[in-house]
């Protein structure tokens, strides 16, 4: 999911391109005191600026902090990891939206050893769903930091008024309770959803993965056109032609469908988990005290939502700070640090923060009852595992349109089925 940031103020701001290396008399063997991280604009960093003295003070290293929002950050790296820079040190990236290509140019550092050498930070401490994002070809090159998770938004109140006692646990229990939750309230939708081509391939992959498919199959061949990916591009776009808002657009993303969902207008939005608190505040939120979550339902293959990494921390390849870089990961990503980002509304990857009451007291009860029993089946990827992730995503969204605007979902499932196959073979 993407994400828009507003520039922030940094701690020890870097000029985004002139950062030097250090060196002088400092001894080189041990690797500079002074640590170059870059991180993007978000809550997460927020918290971790405000922490940055603990760190400084028990390391003795100094951080030298470049915080940039997400097209700056994004530039940043084309600029200096293309050229082989070793400015930066730390860097905070997007495992499902850079990773492959990152990892592929070989700007991302090996952490296998690293994630090993600390028992006490625990590395089997995080969950299996982001860890499978933040490694490639065997090798750990990143840690998880932020995770997301789908799950089901619905109206309580109008549950109750249908005479539905609890959420659907299954997809085919959600369309017929979308059928008469909608049929008792005029106006008012029995499901939205993400509509938009690219938008919606990352809320549609749960519907894909519970119905037993996936973008690609173990041997990296397209399977957008498998009888298990049809059936979810039919579902999904039947959900919304059928029981959406009317005169529904295609072009809807997050904050469009969110909108008419806090608005009163639909009783099921799937989504998420991030951004439940424009559906809970209600300041942002007509029905803030009638929301409810629930896991994803299952489809034919059980419920499989994603459970992926939004934001991972990695180490440039090319710094020649790695090991006190490692520091910092290590520090940033404890029990500690991640209980305390968690307690503040950032999701961590940790299992045992979790498990700590403390972890999701911030939360709603059923939301993080959801995410607890949803977990151990997620998915560690939302959209397909590719370098090119915009191309990708153009083209295996098309059947998702297609099917909500009544066209025939299998054909288009074929067509783009060839056309992404072409556009694997292109990145080999």
């Amino acid at each position: 999911m993407r994400r828009q940031f507003v520039i922030g103020t940094s701690l020890a701001v870097a000029a985004a391109l002139g950062l030097s290396a250090c060196g002088g008399g400092e001894d080189q063997e041990a690797g500079s005191k002074t640590l170059r991280v870059t991180l993007a604009n978000h809550v997460w960093t927020d918290n971790i600026k405000k922490a940055l003295p603990e760190f400084e003070n028990q390391t003795g290293l100094k951080v030298e902090l470049t915080q940039l929002g997400e097209d700056q950050l994004s530039d940043q790296y084309n600029v200096k990891l293309n050229a082989g820079s070793g400015d930066i040190d730390v860097m905070m990236y997007r495992p499902l939206q850079e990773g492959k290509l990152f990892a592929k140019n070989g700007y991302l550092a090996d952490l296998t050893a690293k994630t090993k050498s600390n028992a006490d930070w625990a590395w089997s401490d995080f969950q299996a769903g982001p860890v499978a994002a933040t490694t490639y070809k065997d090798k750990v090159v990143g840690v998880p930091i932020i995770t997301e998770q789908e799950v089901l938004y619905y109206r309580k109140d109008l549950l109750q008024k249908a005479g539905i006692t609890a959420p659907p646990k299954t997809l085919d229990e959600l369309k017929a309770a979308a059928a008469k939750v909608s049929a008792a309230n005029p106006g008012v939708a029995g499901f939205v959803a993400r509509t938009g081509k690219t938008a919606a391939v990352t809320q549609f992959s749960s519907f894909l993965y519970s119905f037993g498919g996936d973008f690609v199959d173990a041997n990296g061949k397209a399977t957008v056109n498998s009888p298990a990916a049809k059936q979810a591009y039919a579902f999904y776009g039947g959900l919304i032609k059928d029981l959406g808002p009317k005169n529904v657009s295609t072009d809807m993303g997050w904050p469009e469908a969110m909108a008419i969902f806090t608005q009163g207008k639909a009783a099921f939005y799937t989504e998420a988990d991030s951004l439940y608190k424009n559906a809970t505040d209600p300041a942002k939120s007509k029905v803030a005290d009638s929301v409810g979550f629930a896991p994803f339902p299952a489809g034919p293959a059980g419920s499989k939502a994603y459970n992926v990494p939004s934001w991972a921390l990695g180490v440039n390849a090319a710094s020649e700070n790695q090991d006190n870089a490692w520091k910092f990961i290590e520090w940033a990503t404890s029990k500690t640090q991640t209980l305390a980002n968690q307690k503040a509304g950032v999701p961590g990857a940790r299992t045992s923060v979790w498990a700590d009451p403390a972890g999701t007291s911030t939360y709603p009860k059923d939301l993080a009852d959801a995410i607890a029993a949803s977990t151990p089946t997620g998915v560690g990827h939302d959209r397909p595992l590719v370098v090119k992730v915009a191309a990708a995503r153009e083209i295996v969204g098309q059947p998702i349109v297609d099917a909500i605007t009544g066209k025939d979902a299998a054909a288009s499932a074929d067509a783009a089925n060839t056309a992404f196959q072409t556009f694997l073979d292109s990145e080999k």
